[in-house]
């Protein structure tokens, strides 16, 4: 058995967008910025960013995907755990 986790803290770049599959399920998408501190070429300490493609959708009873498009905008900062 193999587990894959993933837990990111950044900020959205763009405001999320909500549409619908043709079952009418509702799907959110949004990029989100996250940083992380390293040695340059030269040794001194350097920022990178990394840009990360999300998609939510509704996970049983918890509606995420209307959650993120309705209360979300560019710049929110937030936590992804999955």
């Amino acid at each position: 058995m193999n587990l894959n986790k993933a837990m990111l803290i950044g900020r959205l770049t763009r405001d999320p967008e909500m549409r619908y599959t043709p079952s009418g399920a509702p799907v959110t998408t949004f990029s989100l910025a996250t940083n992380r501190y390293g040695q340059g070429p030269d040794g001194e300490k350097k920022e990178y960013t990394d840009y990360h493609n999300i998609v939510v959708w509704n996970i049983g009873k918890r509606n995420l995907a209307e959650i993120c498009g309705q209360y979300l905008h560019k710049g929110s900062l937030v936590y992804l755990e999955g």
